[in-house]
């Protein structure tokens, strides 16, 4: 199968499927804000398109898949606010689209288990700003039928994001929280998931996309020392910790995310079902990058 995908805010985790579906011989349009980045995203095969400030009429007409990856705001998604109803109007091909969301929406569950089915209680602003994001695109397919699909994304980790360049330079901390758990999950497996969904459309589905191990961030951390050889950060106390809001906002919730539905619904098989293998990845393609 292949077709033409418009993903709007054409980040980290989209540039992952959208170097997979090119392989494929998909054509993909990709939105940046920024003219350096569009040269980045041209290099790489990607149509790029400079928006807000360009027509973006033309793709929408010719996508028959839609991604949104674009952070909202206080007000929700800042997209539908732009074009929501010409996504309603001005895609008539649209047979797939996707919402790029967050496990921050289940709040914090003290170290439990959440799934798809467990209510959406978020502690964090962050938290709040993707409930009402996701809510404003159920709302847009209700009302249009768009054939939405939600993937609600755990920490998300790969080449270029990842711990071992704050270990190389001696700034990687191990903060300790007792009792603070979080899911995470390797970018490419975020899209195979997507390419998965894409292939086997389920309107109005909901994703976890996390891995299947759970882990405090001290442990990571400690692993990734471990595999490059470096000695492993001294425990900081999260109390004693000096930190910016934001960076603790992010120990706010702790939970365990299940991904039972991903795998039962669409046959998904993580390539990296846990950090250690993951970060294995990670640092072979990041040392191979740099011609190591």
């Amino acid at each position: 199968m292949t077709g033409t995908l418009l993903s709007i805010g054409h980040g980290y985790s989209a540039r992952w499927l959208g170097r997979d579906l090119i392989a494929e011989g998909w054509r993909v349009i990709g939105t940046t804000r920024s003219a350096e980045k569009a040269e980045a995203l041209r290099a790489a095969g990607v149509e790029a398109l400079i928006w807000p400030g360009s027509d973006i009429a033309p793709a929408l007409a010719a996508a028959d898949h839609l991604l949104s990856s674009v952070a909202p705001d206080a007000d929700g998604d800042p997209v539908l606010r732009e074009i929501g109803a010409e996504i309603a109007t001005a895609a008539p091909r649209l047979r797939w689209a996707g919402y790029l969301s967050t496990t921050g929406v289940y709040g914090d569950h003290a170290g439990g288990w959440v799934d798809e089915t467990t209510p959406r209680r978020p502690t964090t602003e962050r938290g709040r700003r993707r409930v009402l994001a996701e809510d404003q695109w159920t709302s847009l397919a209700r009302e249009s039928r768009l054939p939405l699909h939600i993937f609600r994304l755990a920490g998300i980790y790969g080449p270029g994001r990842g711990p071992f360049s704050k270990l190389r330079a001696g700034t990687a901390r191990r903060i300790v929280k007792p009792g603070q758990v979080f899911s995470r999950i390797h970018v490419a497996d975020i899209a195979q998931a997507l390419r998965a969904s894409m292939a086997r459309p389920d309107p109005g589905a909901v994703y976890n996309l996390c891995d299947d191990a759970p882990a405090p961030p001290e442990d990571v951390i400690a692993c990734a020392a471990e595999l490059l050889g470096v000695p492993v950060p001294d425990a900081v106390p999260f109390e004693a910790a000096q930190m910016s809001e934001m960076a603790r906002s992010f120990y706010a919730e702790s939970k365990r995310v299940r991904n039972d539905c991903v795998k039962r619904a669409l046959g998904l098989r993580l390539r990296y079902p846990d950090y250690p293998s993951g970060l294995r990845a990670v640092l072979a393609e990041e040392t191979a990058g740099n011609g190591a």
